[in-house]
């Protein structure tokens, strides 16, 4: 990562480690969290690593993880239903360009199966899911100008090393919260950088 050599360089979004993150702030937002589903896309090859990792996080706080697959809007809404049905009392929604473009759909759906949720993408929290923890990813397409900038000054992108994101934040839809009939704690209102009202 910090010399990549060859042509390529980039910005990571870093989002790799923050599944059990979210699954800590979704346990503080309800307390009496036992099942946690989790929405992953069945052909994205970054989310059987990330699964292992919540669920690892999972077991050791004592929550059973039950697995929801989703490729397309319908298999969305047969998910939610699903877990419904699994008894989930909350979703962590995987970073997933797919998901990303469906999040209104997805933060519906939860609303209506009355799931908390909580994803890496702010996107999620802005179409109404719960909560988001991760990087601002309009943060890292202004660091991405200076790379190319660089670039375009003669430096060789080999050796430029791939950054990471410098800045996480956590948002909150406390308007998506009452609609839930859940409190969220001061503690972790305090926590969050935005409280979308």
């Amino acid at each position: 990562m910090a010399r990549p050599g060859g042509n390529i360089t980039g910005l990571s979004i870093g989002a790799a480690d923050l599944g059990p993150k979210v699954l800590e702030l979704l346990k503080v937002a309800v307390p009496k969290l036992s099942r946690v589903a989790v929405l992953l896309q069945p052909e994205n090859p970054a989310h059987p690593p990330r699964l292992k990792r919540i669920m690892s996080a999972a077991q050791k706080v004592g929550i059973q993880v039950v697995l929801a697959e989703a490729g397309t809007a319908p298999e969305i809404e047969r998910e939610f239903a699903m877990m419904t049905k699994e008894r989930a009392n909350a979703a962590i929604i995987f970073p997933d360009a797919f998901f990303l473009q469906e999040s209104r759909l997805i933060a519906a759906q939860a609303l209506k199966y009355r799931l908390p949720s909580g994803s890496t993408n702010h996107e999620h929290s802005e179409a109404g899911g719960l909560m988001s923890y991760g990087p601002n990813l309009n943060d890292n397409f202004r660091r991405a100008a200076t790379y190319v900038d660089k670039i375009l000054k003669g430096a060789k992108p080999g050796e430029l090393p791939f950054e990471h994101p410098t800045r996480y934040s956590l948002v909150i839809n406390r308007k998506t919260a009452v609609a839930l009939g859940l409190t969220i704690p001061q503690s972790l209102l305090r926590q969050a950088d935005e409280v979308i009202q």
